[in-house]
């Protein structure tokens, strides 16, 4: 997948993270906990100080896609695509 397809992606979950967490009714920390990151990582990520990583943007993608409040969700905002559903399947 190329860098920019990977920026573009960690930008769109990055710009719905706050509604996403709040989709699954989880705080800061619980979600930090889930993904195995600080709950200050998940704060600096939703205030837009700190870029996601292609790790951390998996890792919320996985949580996000095994929850019925969120699933069809990342299809909708653009952040689960076709070609990343391609990409993930190789």
């Amino acid at each position: 997948m190329r860098e920019e397809m990977k920026k573009s992606l960690t930008n769109k979950m990055t710009e719905n993270l706050v509604v996403l967490r709040a989709k699954m009714d989880m705080t800061q920390a619980e979600l930090a906990d889930l993904i195995g990151t600080s709950r200050q990582t998940i704060l600096s990520l939703e205030k837009k100080q700190r870029p996601m990583t292609w790790t951390t943007f998996l890792a919320l993608l996985f949580v996000f896609r095994t929850n019925e409040n969120t699933c069809d969700l990342l299809e909708m905002l653009g952040i689960y695509t076709d070609q990343l559903k391609d990409y993930l399947s190789k």
